[in-house]
């Protein structure tokens, strides 16, 4: 064939894949305007009220679900089988698909006829569009790529598998997604989802798995994609349970907030750690020393055995009259009764209310003996509110509640010996207490300064409610509620930064994933908080999930190798056994220079990197962002905060304590000695800064680089 020839038949190509876009997007408009429709009539469909609701919230979520934004392509590849399954790996599954093409998108698309225009990439077929090679062609002849700018489609490559011919790393259309410049919000990578990447994204629902993955790997993509693969192979199951995404803060959150809608998922719950325990507003700051110890595991323990301590044994029996009878229960059968339900293990408040049952229950039977018959159930009811039986109840299984209990350990020095003997030495109970440990239990001064101790720590008041409750306070509120009470569990959850999760924040997620999956994504070498993992078999033993596999991620796409080769300097000062981050990618640009002015330096820099696509991001120390933000404006440069995903402006300005698991095309780091000394883990928070750069990475200092920047490169 002529090289005219070729060119001629090539765009003959190209217009056909571009005229099945058009009939796709025709397609999914004609099933988005059914859904509409129905959604419309859909009370006169319905039977009764509830069902009709139920009816209008699935089509609503229908109708959500197949918006479709002209600015993302409906897909992103074609398979084509070969016309046999002779010779091929695949077996019956490429039999199925001989001979056939199909297109492979972010969501299933049908015609008139309800034949395929489009395969949802969560497809069982799709799947040979990630894992399919060279060496294991699955029955593919041809792997066909698109390329694509603003949803036009422009370009296609071929990999001719039953050739031999696998493109890889230098797939041209891949390379071009993977470092298309990036604006706003994360986008899904379902383009260029690696085999590696995929095997753990459709790992079975009962698999739970904790990814230990490098920075540029890929690991929240992963986390989100597994969300929505799960959501498509066990839709209904999950509607009922549930998914739920934990992250480390709600700009975390705002800038992932876009990837399940663009596949199509609109009903998973997105929360951080903070958010998931509100039970009490948190309206006081706690000292650091002491909100360690309270995220400390042994507190669990505490806790249980302060709960533990509320049960007593009945001392008298009881005497019950309806109005007809007096019925009478004695000492033996109380005992019975209150050793049965604490041996049953049941929450708390569950175990109140069937001591309650039980001795209605020797009621009714007292009764039926008596009156030959059984008493309704508006006896039952009364019997069970009965003064006689709630005094029995307030006496050996009083009511409870968790801001209670908490209040009466951080108030009650003797409540808090007895729950932590053998667990807290005594200067800890003390620090718990707010107090001097050679304090006197007497000490009334000193109570009264424990009422309010000013701006830092838990402002106790007379009651749960008067309480200025601390963020460390309100993890203790949830352990005990979780005694207490049965808290509403999901399906699947997915966590994202792990490694900062305390072991009480990963107890607080295990009550809420007991009979569900999770999937675990973090970074050892990123942990920043006082308590961060050093181990995943710890944290996954405090989550309830001691088996999950921990699959580690080193390769990655997303930050060029130069930036990270940079950022591993760092490792041997963090003290944490991962392997060192590598990179696929061999472009990028570093620049590390000293400056005189750091806030002209950083103006300068920021109008030099507008000049380039994509985001820009300052990342400089807390305390130093607002002086940042001001001189940019003052230079007529806007910018915008990292919470802000929905802002037009190109330029973020972060405090380096917020950028985890964000990413900018262009990364200016202003003075990492000051990031480094702003708190005790800042060689680990300085890590993290340094590679949230898909492109090019600045870094302006004033003075000295901190030591492992420099002694590596020495």
């Amino acid at each position: 064939m002529t090289l005219h020839a070729q060119e001629r038949s090539l765009n003959a190509e190209l217009a056909a894949e571009r005229a099945h876009l058009d009939t796709s997007r025709i397609a999914l408009r004609r099933m988005r305007e059914r859904a509409e429709a129905l959604f419309a009539g859909g009370d006169q469909v319905a039977g009764d009220p509830y069902a009709a609701e139920m009816l209008g919230r699935t089509l609503a979520r229908r109708v959500a679900e197949l918006a479709d934004d002209p600015t993302t392509p409906l897909f992103f590849g074609r398979l084509d089988f070969g016309g046999t399954a002779e010779g091929q790996h695949g077996g019956q599954a490429d039999a199925d698909h001989a001979g056939r093409e199909y297109h492979v998108g972010r969501r299933h698309v049908t015609d008139e006829r309800g034949e395929p225009l489009v395969l949802d990439w969560r497809a069982p077929v799709s799947r040979s569009f990630y894992r399919a090679s060279a060496r294991d062609p699955q029955g593919v002849a041809v792997r066909r790529r698109f390329g694509f700018s603003t949803g036009v489609l422009t370009s296609f490559e071929d990999e001719h598998l039953d050739r031999g011919e696998e493109l890889g790393t230098a797939s041209r259309i891949l390379t071009a997604e993977v470092e298309r410049p990036r604006v706003g919000p994360m986008r899904d990578i379902v383009a260029t989802i690696q085999p590696e990447q995929d095997e753990l994204v459709r790992a079975d629902l009962t698999d739970s798995i904790c990814v230990q993955g490098a920075p540029g790997t890929g690991k929240t993509a992963v986390g989100l994609h597994r969300a929505a693969y799960l959501l498509y192979l066990h839709r209904e199951r999950l509607r009922r349970s549930g998914v739920l995404i934990v992250g480390p803060n709600r700009a975390f959150l705002s800038y992932i907030a876009a990837v399940l809608p663009a596949l199509g998922e609109v009903e998973v719950e997105q929360s951080t750690v903070e958010d998931l325990l509100a039970r009490v507003p948190v309206r006081a700051v706690e000292d650091p020393a002491v909100a360690a110890l309270k995220h400390d595991a042994r507190m669990a323990e505490v806790l249980r055995r302060a709960v533990d301590a509320q049960i007593g044994e009945p001392t008298e029996p009881i005497m019950v009259s309806d109005g007809s009878f007096r019925w009478r229960i004695g000492l033996d059968p109380l005992h019975r009764v209150v050793r049965e339900a604490r041996r049953e293990g049941l929450p708390y408040g569950t175990g109140r209310e069937r001591v309650r049952a039980r001795v209605v229950g020797l009621l009714q039977r007292q009764a039926e003996a008596r009156r030959a018959e059984s008493p309704g159930d508006a006896w039952l009811r009364r019997m069970g509110k009965a003064r006689p039986v709630t005094a029995f109840l307030d006496a050996v299984w009083p009511a409870l509640t968790p801001e209670g209990l908490v209040h009466t350990l951080l108030g009650d020095p003797a409540a808090l010996a007895a729950a932590a003997d053998g667990l807290l030495t005594t200067e800890e109970q003390a620090l718990l207490l707010g107090r001097a440990a050679t304090e006197g239990p007497d000490d009334t001064a000193a109570a009264g300064r424990r009422q309010d101790r000013g701006a830092t720590g838990t402002r106790l008041g007379r009651t749960p409610k008067a309480t200025k409750w601390t963020a460390a306070d309100a993890v203790l509120i949830d352990e005990a509620a979780g005694l207490i009470e049965r808290p509403a569990g999901f399906g699947h959850v997915v966590v994202d930064e792990a490694q900062d999760l305390s072991p009480m924040q990963c107890r607080a997620i295990a009550r809420r994933s007991e009979h569900g999956s999770i999937t675990l994504l973090g970074d050892l070498a990123q942990g920043t908080a006082p308590w961060a993992a050093t181990d995943w078999r710890e944290s996954l033993a405090h989550l309830g999930k001691p088996d999950a596999a921990v699959v580690p991620l080193s390769v990655g796409f997303r930050v060029p190798a130069a930036l990270v080769a940079f950022a591993n300097r760092l490792l041997p000062a963090l003290a944490v056994d991962v392997p060192p981050a590598e990179s696929l990618r061999r472009d990028g640009a570093l620049d590390v220079r000293t400056v005189t002015d750091l806030d002209a330096a950083t103006v300068a820099e920021v109008r030099a990197a507008l000049a380039h696509d994509g985001s820009v991001g300052v990342i400089a120390a807390d305390a130093a962002v607002d002086r940042l933000r001001a001189a940019l404006a003052a230079a007529g440069v806007e910018t915008t905060t990292a919470d802000d995903v929905a802002a037009a402006a190109r330029v973020t300005v972060v405090p380096a304590t917020l950028v985890k698991g964000l990413e900018y095309d262009h990364v200016v780091v202003v003075e990492p000695a000051a990031i480094v000394a702003a708190e005790p883990r800042g060689l680990h928070r300085l890590y993290v800064v340094l590679t949230r750069a898909v492109s090019r990475l600045s870094v302006l200092h004033s003075v000295a680089l901190p030591a492992p920047l420099v002694d590596a490169a020495a």
